[in-house]
């Protein structure tokens, strides 16, 4: 097979792209700069040629999504519309990338796949769109793949922001009332890797690691595996840190759809950042 991906420059797509050259893989690496996925001609040629498309490029600025929601929209929605197309126009499979942002965080269990989506802010409206897209025009060939809470080697990302306050000021607030699933940027590539290598039918799963924390949970075992003292570490809650979009207080997602099909979902979250820890935090 070859494979096409896009916002290969983020931390997704990086992993992504090292993990299928590893594994022997023919792989296009598309960077933002090499591709534009909101241009028809040139994502039409960039597609051509290739089985499995992963389209990990979007808009990730969710507080400046706020302000420029119609750009926003633009790269998470008509972006993964025009790849869709091309995708079925060309015969190709499409792996598009999405986001809990898509959920409000009103829920108190795990949301399952098939939750109707309620977005609270322009980014989750984005992402919204952008998956409506994908099921319209590629509805036979797309696997939607929703993450949160990403940490990963290759980019800025809480573990690392958390690591460096904590060393620099010896105290870090941490709002303790808003929970999800840290989960490293290389189980989701890997977890894409299977669906596509098991030929998962059509649909929508979750590629989030089992379990669930707060976010001052998950800086205690951060500052722990930094070799700090956990205690620096110091609950709050969201009212301290107003922002321009609201952060989902709940973002846990289940697992349902990987299992029907025969698929472990990712292993539990202090399981895989302690296997992470050491090449995220590395100097």
């Amino acid at each position: 097979m070859k494979w096409l991906v896009t916002g290969s420059g983020g931390m997704l797509g990086t992993d992504l792209v090292e993990m299928l050259r590893t594994g022997g893989e023919d792989v296009t690496a598309a960077t933002r700069a090499d591709l534009d996925v909101t241009d028809a001609e040139a994502v039409r040629a960039a597609v051509a040629g290739h089985d499995i498309v992963v389209n990990t490029a979007a808009w990730t600025a969710v507080d400046d999504a706020e302000e420029h929601e119609a750009a926003a929209t633009l790269v998470n929605a008509e972006g993964p519309r025009l790849v869709a197309r091309a995708a079925r126009e060309l015969g190709a499979r499409l792996v598009q990338v999405s986001t809990d942002y898509v959920f409000d965080g009103s829920a108190r269990s795990p949301y399952p796949e098939d939750a109707p989506t309620l977005p609270a802010s322009a980014y989750g409206r984005s992402k919204a769109l952008g998956e409506r897209a994908v099921r319209q025009e590629l509805p036979g060939g797309h696997l939607l793949v929703r993450t949160a809470w990403l940490y990963g080697a290759h980019g800025g990302c809480f573990p690392k922001t958390i690591a460096r306050v904590a060393r620099e000021r010896g105290r870090v607030d941490v709002v303790d009332d808003q929970h999800g699933q840290p989960t490293w940027t290389r189980d989701v590539a890997e977890l894409v890797l299977r669906l596509v290598r098991s030929d998962a039918p059509a649909g929508t799963y979750h590629a989030t690691s089992s379990g669930q924390t707060s976010w001052c949970g998950f800086a205690g075992e951060v500052v722990a595996a930094a070799g700090l003292d956990p205690a620096c570490v110091h609950p709050t809650t969201s009212d301290r840190f107003v922002r321009p979009a609201p952060r989902p207080a709940y973002s846990v997602l289940g697992h349902d759809a990987l299992r029907r099909i025969g698929l472990e979902p990712i292993a539990e979250w202090r399981r895989r950042w302690a296997e992470a820890a050491p090449s995220v935090l590395a100097e």
